[in-house]
């Protein structure tokens, strides 16, 4: 995991990942601890992973980032290697009042790519930087 996340907050996606690859369910305490760290996203977070809300996109460069699709039905873009997303909770909650570690996208991101259960999709050099820039959506939403 990145590093500009707390360790504890690193060490509990390595727990939830080794958990959830033998048992296929993450158990009540790794639970307990995500509601304590990461507070009340963690339970919107993990509804995100539920629903198969969470892309991984990748192009040939080797650029990726993952698109959330939000309880609005509006797609995010999240870059867990630089820890953003482009929602508004992330800019007004963790960036202006610094309230909490990441969004619920990001969070959803993250425990995606814990649990293995983001989609993923390949995408062109050229799809990619559309949607680096801010220009572009995948097209299958």
């Amino acid at each position: 995991m990145p590093s500009f996340l707390p360790t504890v907050a690193e060490q509990l996606f390595k727990d939830i990942q080794k958990t959830y690859q033998e048992k296929t369910k993450i158990p009540d305490d790794l639970l307990i601890a995500l509601r304590f760290v990461f507070g009340s996203c963690a339970l919107q977070a993990l509804d995100l992973v539920d629903q198969r809300s969470v892309t991984c996109v990748s192009s040939p460069s080797g650029r990726r980032a993952y698109q959330v699709i939000g309880g609005s039905g509006l797609l995010y873009t999240c870059y867990t290697s630089c820890h953003y997303c482009s929602c508004p909770a992330f800019a007004y909650t963790v960036l202006r009042r610094n309230e909490s570690l990441l969004c619920k996208h990001i969070l959803a991101a993250y425990l995606s790519q814990a649990m293995g259960l983001s989609q993923q999709e390949a995408l062109s050099d050229q799809q990619m930087s559309s949607i680096l820039s801010g220009r572009a959506a995948r097209t299958d939403t």
